[in-house]
């Protein structure tokens, strides 16, 4: 029975409504951690961003590239760029303006906004920037010079504070490291590795600060002290007396040189206490009107001290002006200055100190309130406010050593940044798994008899009686959130707990530092519970390789690239069984493979091969893995005793001049609720439904092209191909596949053709779907076997195989794609949405498959049985309408992927973005159908049964009476 035009036409215009975000949801249903990254001692200070304003933000330069301004008294994030990479950042004191160096660039932001004010990119890597203290005659902002090493020389340029435009260029003739630039207004410092890794000798190269004329030039002998750049502790900027100091081997003694004095080398003792000293850092104000005074922190494995050293400037001598005492355990240490003054922060874990470098006097002290599961303190940079003479308040933004960015304001933790969050490079989903006693008494009763079960089964009810009390007593409070659609969230239980939608689930987050987190979907993606998985050495990054969840053991195992995995309880994050880099050979990947014994997670080796593995583990499907040389094989396995032994079942090998960039298949939850599509004539194109494709994607960078290749993972062969010409093949390419259709994005440029086809420029979207015929109502090759084989589809021995019919259709976009994934819904009922992550614009997109269907008519109208069956007009371009936008207003940065799962409604998806951010969200494309909505009145149903009720009650009596009285009469 057809549905009248009219009510075809009603839906169709309520239809757009559903993809948006209601502006009641937003904020609600969604969450994001809005990350940084780990901030560096270096690149993190206060700063004016208004100089005829007291007030100041919190600036930093993170681990990941990330610059960024945090509000101090809230902890928000102002203002983010992303850069290329880790660098270094700097305040032009008295002006509203950073200036940053990474990779080649050196750019200039304004404080307040973020906003670029000039960029400048030159051929060699930046070593160092530092501002120039006084401006250059006539011009009113200061100047910046940036150290570059270019074929392994160091070159100096004086930037012009306006423009960034070069003023002068210095070029060394050696081939050494360079390490820092300085100044002291009257010359500029240039620090020099001079050797080779193993063993250097400090250079200092002095230059004219108008001509950049070198002027002198002296080495310090320190080469059987320091070995790489990290060993030299400190090479002071921008201060009356800028220093270089550096300890010796054995870390007894420390040694300074006041930059220009050539003969000027003092050596400092150490002074140990409680073992050796593990650890020394310098700490000196970097304003040119600063006293000329700096402290030494030395800590062992188990307390910290402090030397305070003060330099004279007449002689040159430096000479300790006193001492902060021995204190247990990890402390932090920061300087600020105002003016001519400097003070010293000192925080431990029993307080907070300030003292000022002229003398030993404590100006102020608090006890330190930070909660213990922050670890201990790292490092960080304080803010001291003099609010009368004798009273002075103090904040500090510390890191800690579980990761946490902390602001401890007298001595009190005010706010927290969970910034180990950051740089995650895996995540996987997690049910909240039954308590552990409930599970094994359910397993017990199914294990028993039907009577003894039934006994069993109501004396645990009589003895769940005892949470009566609790239930009657939060049952109030459920209704009341019920009618008000209101989240009650002072009277929700304790602990993680399942709700009965499915929202609340874990997200089990792996970061490149080695820390694993988990995060509470169904409570705006709090943090439960975060774990040290393995110690990753600087410079280095974890590369996690798969992450499998045992949700019915509460279990999840994560595999890393050189060979460690780590079991980590999902509930508690407690480690339950660990292996370390290094005692199992390199991965190259992890599949979650079904076998006799369950499911688990198999490493595949550099090679491709997994390796031989106990029979009773033996997987049940086909492994499609790359080879060493790139190909893609198909391994089946081969019991032979006790062992199962992988052999090659198929190799795939791209055209000659291609590489594989990838290579996906279907998603492991992909339920199809329906074989066919119903076409507008009531007839039906059954689909290709075949659970073992695989789309592989590979490029040719001098032949400017992509191709895609569809493959049967079983058999080998190839199901679908097709070429794109004029490919960039530095920007995104991306793909995704489920049910019957895949789809992938790339950027082109296609000229005109002869046979008619217009000239096509820009990002394209292209989808295929595969049909098992292009007839309607015929099952192809197979009709409708119940039983097929990928090896032998056909009774006709080396027949070829069924190939589905393809239906295909490009879209231009407006901008790349990095990242695609499609939502899951527990039956498959709903309408899927293809999830894209945009570059230029860091947002989420939820594309409806209505807008992807390829057979939408081009060129016309759709005819009035087209439009019932949901199909309308082809347009090339598709416009991300911001109602598509997940992300709303939110800007979500260096997301490496997304991932679904879906919840116990039908309508709803979760979906959890990670990478530098994270973000998480849950989506219904086809709208809520199984569930009331927030905007449904249920006060006003409440008030319409009530009042029935009472209707009812009032007029029940009169009825009733009137009945009587009507009986008697006619009696």
């Amino acid at each position: 029975m057809r549905l009248p035009l009219n009510l075809l036409a009603l839906t169709l215009s309520i239809l757009p409504s559903t993809l948006a975000v209601f502006a009641d949801e937003a904020y609600s249903i969604d969450y994001q951690h809005e990350l940084l990254g780990l901030p560096q001692p270096h690149t993190t200070f206060f700063h004016r961003p208004r100089s005829d304003e007291k007030a100041t933000l919190l600036y930093t330069l993170s681990d990941l590239g990330v610059l960024g301004a945090v509000h101090p008294g809230t902890g928000k994030v102002v203002w983010r760029q992303i850069l290329d990479g880790e660098g270094y950042l700097r305040a032009v004191e008295g002006e509203g303006t950073l200036v940053s160096g990474t990779g080649k660039n050196v750019q200039a932001w304004d404080a307040m906004s973020g906003r670029g004010k000039w960029g400048n990119c030159f051929t060699g890597q930046v070593k160092d920037i530092e501002v120039m203290e006084t401006a250059a005659v006539g011009e009113g902002e200061k100047d910046i010079l940036a150290l570059f090493e270019e074929d392994r020389k160091a070159v100096l340029r004086r930037l012009k504070g306006a423009t960034g435009d070069v003023k002068w260029e210095y070029r060394g003739t050696t081939e050494d490291l360079p390490f820092q630039v300085s100044t002291n207004v009257k010359d500029i410092f240039v620090v020099s590795l001079h050797g080779a890794r193993g063993g250097y000798n400090l250079k200092v190269s002095i230059l004219d600060p108008v001509t950049g004329k070198k002027v002198n030039e002296y080495t310090l002998t320190a080469k059987g002290d320091v070995h790489a750049p990290e060993d030299v502790l400190l090479v002071g900027a921008n201060s009356a007396a800028p220093i270089i100091a550096w300890t010796d081997k054995t870390m007894k003694s420390l040694k300074v040189n006041i930059l220009g004095k050539s003969g000027s080398l003092q050596t400092l003792p150490l002074k140990e206490s409680d073992g050796e000293i593990v650890k020394v850092t310098i700490h000196a104000p970097e304003l040119v009107q600063s006293m000329p005074h700096f402290l030494v922190h030395s800590q062992s494995a188990v307390s910290n001290r402090a030397d305070v050293y003060h330099i004279d400037l007449a002689t040159g001598n430096i000479n300790k002006e006193y001492e902060l005492p021995k204190l247990p355990g990890k402390g932090a240490v920061s300087t600020s200055s105002q003016d001519a003054n400097v003070y010293f922060t000192r925080t431990t874990q029993d307080e907070v100190i300030i003292v000022s470098s002229a003398s030993h006097g404590i100006l102020g002290r608090w006890p330190v309130k930070v909660g213990k599961h922050h670890g201990s303190f790292v490092h960080g940079v304080a803010e001291v406010v003099q609010k009368s003479t004798d009273s002075y308040a103090v904040r500090s933004a510390i890191l800690m050593s579980e990761e946490d960015w902390v602001m401890v304001r007298n001595g009190a933790e005010a706010w927290t940044r969970v910034e180990g969050l950051s740089g995650a490079v895996a995540a996987e989903w997690a049910e909240i798994p039954e308590s552990e006693s409930l599970a094994k008494t359910l397993e017990a009763e199914a294990h028993s008899n039907p009577l003894s079960a039934y006994i069993h089964r109501c004396k645990r009810h009589i003895n769940d009686l005892h949470n009566l009390p609790g239930y009657l007593q939060e049952l109030p409070f459920r209704i009341i959130s019920s009618i008000l659609s209101t989240d009650v969230t002072s009277h929700k239980p304790d602990g993680l707990v399942r709700d009965n939608f499915g929202f609340h689930k874990l997200a089990i987050v792996a970061t490149q530092r080695g820390r694993v987190y988990g995060l509470d979907s169904g409570n705006q993606g709090v943090v439960v519970w975060s774990l040290k998985a393995f110690h990753i050495s600087a410079g280095k990054k974890w590369d996690v390789k798969g992450i499998w969840v045992d949700s019915s053991n509460g279990i999840a195992t994560i595999r890393g690239a050189d060979g460690e995995y780590i079991l980590v309880q999902t509930l508690t994050g407690k480690a339950d069984e660990k292996m370390d880099p290094g005692d199992w050979p390199p991965v190259q990947s992890a599949a979650v493979v079904g076998s006799p014994a369950g499911p688990w997670i198999l490493p595949i080796g550099l090679d491709g091969n997994p390796g031989d593995i106990p029979a009773e583990w033996t997987p049940k499907e086909y492994l499609v893995v790359q080879g060493k040389n790139g190909e893609v094989k198909g391994l089946k396995f081969d019991i032979q005793g006790p062992l199962a032994v992988p052999i090659t079942a198929w190799t795939f090998q791209p055209s000659v001049g291609q590489k594989i960039a990838k290579v996906i298949s279907r998603p492991a939850h992909d339920p199809v609720a329906s074989i066919g599509r119903v076409l507008p004539d009531r007839t039906v194109m059954y689909k290709y439904l075949n659970p073992n494709l695989v789309l592989v994607t590979a490029i040719s960078e001098t032949a400017a092209s992509a191709t895609f290749y569809l493959l049967d993972s079983v058999s080998g062969d190839v199901l679908h191909s097709t070429t794109h010409e004029g490919v960039d093949t530095t920007q995104p390419i991306t793909s995704a596949i489920s049910e019957n259709w895949f789809v992938y994005s790339l950027w082109s440029d296609i000229l005109p053709t002869t046979s008619g086809l217009p000239a096509s420029k820009g990002y394209q979207l292209v989808v295929t779907e595969l049909y098992e015929s292009d007839v309607p109502n015929d099952r192809g090759p197979l009709g409708s076997s119940s039983n097929s084989s990928s090896v032998e589809p056909s009774d006709v021995a080396n027949a070829e195989p069924a190939l589905p019919h393809i239906i295909s259709q490009t879209f231009l976009i407006p901008e790349s794609i990095s990242h695609m994934s499609v939502t899951q819904t527990r039956q498959g009922i709903t309408v899927r949405q293809l999830l894209c992550t945009l570059t230029s614009s860091n947002s989420i997109v939820g594309i409806p498959r209505t807008i992807l269907n390829p057979s939408r008519p081009v060129g016309r109208d759709p005819t009035p049985a087209e439009a019932e069956e949901g199909l309308f007009r082809y347009q090339p371009v598709i416009e991300f309408d911001p109602k598509m936008i997940l992300t709303h207003r939110r800007e979500v940065i260096g997301v490496r992927d997304v991932i679904t799962t879906p919840a116990l409604l039908e309508s709803t998806s979760l979906v959890f973005a990670y990478g530098i951010d994270v973000f998480g969200t849950r989506v219904a494309p086809s709208a809520a159908f199984d569930i009331l909505g927030k905007s449904f009145n249920k006060m006003s149903l409440v008030a319409t049964v009530t009042a029935l009720g009472i209707g009812v009650a009032v007029l029940a009596p009169m009825v009733r009476k009137k009945q009587i009285n009507g009986r008697m009469m006619t009696a």
